[in-house]
C-alpha cells in the first residue's frame, strides 16, 4: 500500500469512529451517508478548510505544517500512538525496499535478564523481534532460542503459533494488539525490507490478519495485565511493563510480574522449578540468553 492510501485510510477510519454529538458538533438534520464526522466536520474542528482537509486525506497535501498535524490530532482525537503514526505517515518517503542493520542485545541486558530470572523477561526490537529472553519467558510462551533467529518474533508466534492460542488466555485481544504494534511499526519503518516481508507472511498465512491490518490500528504497549494459561500451572495472571531502553531506542524490555504471595506467584515458582528439570536423557539447557535477531 502507498503513501497516499495509508494517510486516506488512517484518517477515514478515525473520523469515523467520532459521532458529531461525542465531537460537540449540533445536528443538521442531513442524512449521514457513512459513519462518524463528515470531511468538513473533522476540517471544521481542526481548523482548517474543507477542500484542504480533502486534499490531505487523499494525500495530495502531503508536507502539512506540525500545526497542522497536531490541530487533526486534536479534532481526531488521536491518542501518543496515534499521533505519531499520523506524523510518521506524513514524513515518510516511498522508496526501495532496504536492508536494516541488525539489532545486537549488549552484555548488560543479558545480565539484566539473568537477574529477573524467576519472572518472564525478554527484550523486543523492530517488527517484534525477540533479541534475548529468560528462560521463564520461552517456558511460558515458546522457546525462541530454538527457532532461527529471523523466526524470532512475537508478531509471528501470536499469529502463526497454534500453541499461542492455548497461552494467550485472551489470545484474540493479545494477537489483535500486536497487530496494531506492528502498523504503528511500519509507519514508522517504511523501508524496512524484513518488516514488509513479515506483513506478507502473515496475509498469506493468519486468517485475522489482514481484517486487522485493515483497521487501521496502531498501539504501543506500555503496561497492562495479561492472562496466561500454561499446562503445568493453569492460569497466570501477570501486570507487564515494557521499557525502553537507553543507548536504543528500538529496544524494549518487557517484563512480567505477578502480585506479592498471589497464586500466580507460588504458580510461577513451581513453572522456575519444573522448567530445571532436564527431561530424560537430555542435557541441563544454560539459562543464558542466547543470540540475539537481526
Amino acid at each position: 500500500m502507498d503513501r497516499s492510501s495509508e494517510i486516506a485510510d488512517f484518517l477515514r477510519t478515525r473520523r469515523a469512529r467520532i459521532g458529531p454529538d461525542a465531537a460537540g458538533l449540533p445536528a443538521d438534520g442531513r442524512a449521514r451517508r457513512v459513519p462518524g464526522l463528515r470531511r468538513e466536520e473533522a476540517a471544521r474542528l481542526a481548523g482548517v478548510s474543507t477542500e484542504y482537509y480533502t486534499r490531505l486525506e487523499q494525500g495530495r497535501a502531503t508536507h502539512p505544517s506540525p500545526e497542522v498535524v497536531d490541530a487533526l490530532a486534536r479534532a481526531l482525537r488521536l491518542d501518543a500512538a496515534e499521533r505519531q503514526h499520523l506524523t510518521d505517515l506524513f514524513a515518510r518517503q516511498d522508496g526501495r525496499r532496504a536492508p536494516v542493520a541488525p539489532q545486537r542485545v549488549r552484555q548488560g541486558l543479558h545480565l539484566l535478564l539473568q537477574t529477573l530470572d524467576h519472572v518472564p523477561a525478554y527484550v523486543l526490537g523492530r517488527r517484534t523481534d525477540v533479541l534475548a529472553s529468560n528462560h521463564l519467558a520461552r517456558t511460558l510462551l515458546t522457546d525462541f532460542e530454538a527457532l532461527p533467529v529471523p523466526r524470532r518474533n512475537l508478531a509471528r508466534y501470536y499469529l502463526l503459533d497454534p500453541q499461542a492460542r492455548e497461552r494467550a488466555a485472551d489470545w484474540e485481544q493479545v494477537a489483535r494488539e500486536t497487530v496494531a504494534m506492528l502498523r504503528l511499526e511500519a509507519g514508522h519503518c517504511p523501508q524496512d525490507r524484513r518488516l514488509a516481508d513479515l506483513i506478507g507472511e502473515l496475509t498469506v498465512r493468519s486468517a485475522e490478519f489482514s481484517t486487522w491490518w485493515n483497521d487501521h490500528h496502531v498501539l504501543r504497549r506500555t503496561h497492562g495485565a495479561m492472562h496466561y494459561w500454561h499446562p503445568v500451572v493453569g492460569d497466570l495472571h501477570l501486570s507487564y511493563e515494557s521499557l525502553q531502553l537507553p543507548g536504543d531506542e528500538n529496544q524494549t524490555l518487557c517484563v512480567h510480574m505477578p502480585e506479592p504471595d498471589s497464586p500466580t506467584a507460588e504458580s510461577l515458582r513451581i513453572l522456575d522449578s519444573w522448567a530445571e528439570l532436564p527431561a530424560p536423557g537430555a542435557a541441563v539447557r544454560s539459562r543464558r540468553a542466547g543470540p540475539d535477531g537481526g
